[in-house]
C-alpha cells in the first residue's frame, strides 16, 4: 500500500511530536517556521526547493 503525504504534513507532524515527546518550547518551532517562511523569499529559495525536491526523488526511487 502506497500512502502519499505532502512534506508539509510530515514536517508538522515530526514539530508537535518534538512539543509534545522531547520537551521543545512551542516557541522555538514558531521562531524556526518564521525564519523557514521568510528563508523562501530569499535568493536561496530555488536552490532549496530544488535540493528539497532531488532528496525526495531519491528516497521514492529507492522504494521502486
Amino acid at each position: 500500500m502506497t500512502v502519499s503525504l505532502p512534506l508539509v504534513v510530515v514536517l508538522g507532524f515530526l514539530a508537535w511530536g518534538a512539543v509534545k515527546f522531547l520537551g521543545v518550547r512551542t516557541w522555538i518551532v514558531v521562531l524556526i517556521a518564521l525564519f523557514g517562511f521568510w528563508l523562501s523569499h530569499t535568493f536561496m529559495a530555488p536552490a532549496i526547493e530544488s535540493g528539497t525536491r532531488s532528496g525526495v526523488d531519491i528516497v521514492n526511487s529507492s522504494h521502486d
